[in-house]
């Protein structure tokens, strides 16, 4: 074994797993998890977990999985992370803990995530559940969206003895890991649901169908219903459009409403309910993880897809391993390209978009090159469907309902980093609602930041 190479991971071939809606990564068995886990130099001053926002004791972990010590590892990964299987699955590890992993800086860094992912699953196939420890506070907290921030700033508040109720606006629990995520990078009722189920253990209640600002607002959970705080974990699921002529034809979608019809109604799947568009050719503008997912999911259900994105390669801003698998699936990207137009017939339907190259010049105040607009470089592209994946913005329904709570020119809420405190005494809000859209990992650490808030809070009351 070459302790400076990685061990390989098992996955479904490109050309099979093109065509069906199973799980792509197939992760580490134990015999390769513990070879994997004795790369790891266990260093004193560890760097990855200063790399992970959740702060998992990494090193520890990794050492009960060399000795084949696995419920131990799980219980270790518990005290830190709610949903270990998640993230083991959709974290972008390699610009957090495995970016700062000291084996990287001369050979590859340990694959610390498919360890993890591991560690869940074996905890999973066998019964394993955190353990909790805690006495009961007399408090109630409740916490409004079950996506990552939801149900990590519950699971925490949980553990240290809160009363805690979850408060969905969709009929399943899981937000963006139910609505967003694929099956084929993160199943649905053999992971998320399992996981969710893992909170419930801690005593977590989730009330699904209540839409907060509709049904019941914060004013009301706090002084009618008794509850002593509130998170608000609502995620950002408002679609951003270019503004582009066009953009309203039939066969334009959202990302959100795209992914949202295959993932959350299981519109991919034959036997159900719920229409989705089966097109010929897509264009999927945009190059971030959604992008990547959507345009897969288009891929799946027997289309061309081609990913439209101004910038170039280096710049796409979706994970290097979501993209090396969206080429070996036959996803085509047009790098450098800008959309200008929708075209539609006389029935309002997508025919093509109008596009035109770009090319880098100068950095702009993001630090990556602006796309410039080459003259003369336009062309057609014959399409039946195009999926906006531009990014999203938090909903203002709660920030509008409720008096004293500050937001921002973006419409998120404005909360400290440190603890989730917002401008409304009692009311604490993290993840995609306050920063916009972003990562799994980053809204798990802002539920984590929340609840010891929310603990600090409720113990000088």
């Amino acid at each position: 074994m070459d302790v400076l190479k990685k061990i390989p991971v098992r996955e479904q071939d490109a050309k099979e797993r093109a065509a069906n809606f199973e799980e792509v990564c197939l992760g580490y068995n134990q015999e390769e998890a513990q070879c994997e886990a004795a790369r790891c130099i266990n260093c004193k001053n560890a760097q990855c977990v200063k790399g992970c926002p959740v702060a998992i004791d990494i090193p520890g972990f990794i050492e009960k999985v060399k000795d084949g010590q696995i419920e131990e590892a799980y219980q270790i990964i518990s005290q830190s992370s709610a949903l270990p299987a998640v993230c083991g699955r959709v974290c972008p590890q390699e610009s957090q803990c495995e970016g700062k992993c000291i084996r990287g800086i001369k050979g590859e860094p340990i694959s610390i995530g498919k360890l993890e992912r591991f560690v869940a699953d074996w905890a999973r196939e066998h019964g394993i559940k955190p353990v909790v420890t805690a006495e009961k506070k007399g408090k109630s907290v409740a916490v409004i969206g079950s996506g990552p921030a939801g149900l990590t700033c519950a699971g925490d508040l949980a553990k240290m003895g809160y009363d805690v109720t979850i408060f969905e606006a969709l009929h399943e629990p899981g937000g963006v890991l139910v609505y967003g995520i694929p099956e084929f990078r993160l199943p649905k009722k053999d992971v998320v649901a399992e996981e969710i189920e893992n909170v419930k253990a801690l005593g977590v209640k989730i009330e699904t169908n209540v839409v907060v600002g509709k049904s019941v607002t914060i004013d009301e959970l706090l002084q009618e219903e008794g509850f002593d705080a509130v998170f608000i974990g609502s995620g950002a699921g408002l679609p951003k459009f270019m503004g582009i002529p066009g953009e309203n034809s039939n066969g334009v979608f959202s990302a959100n409403e795209y992914l949202t019809r295959s993932n959350l109604m299981k519109a991919f799947d034959g036997n159900s309910n719920t229409p989705i568009m089966h097109s010929k050719k897509v264009a999927v503008v945009g190059g971030g993880n959604v992008a990547m997912d959507a345009a897969r999911t288009a891929l799946r259900l027997g289309a061309e897809v081609h990913i439209v994105y101004r910038r170039s390669e280096e710049e796409l801003p979706a994970r290097v391993e979501e993209v090396h698998h969206a080429k070996e699936e036959g996803i085509i990207f047009d790098l450098l390209t800008n959309p200008t137009e929708i075209l539609a017939d006389d029935k309002g339907w997508v025919t093509g978009m109008k596009c035109i190259r770009m090319e880098l010049g100068e950095p702009d105040a993001s630090g990556r090159r602006r796309p410039v607009e080459i003259p003369g470089s336009e062309f057609t592209m014959e399409l039946d469907t195009v999926i906006m994946s531009l990014g999203t913005s938090p909903n203002p329904l709660i920030s509008s309902t409720t008096e004293g709570l500050e937001t921002n020119k973006w419409k998120c809420i404005v909360a400290e980093e440190a603890n989730g405190q917002t401008s409304k005494e009692g009311v604490y809000a993290g993840g995609d609602a306050v920063t916009g859209a972003a990562t799994v990992i980053l809204a798990m650490g802002a539920g984590k930041a929340a609840a010891k808030g929310i603990d600090e809070y409720l113990s000088t009351k």
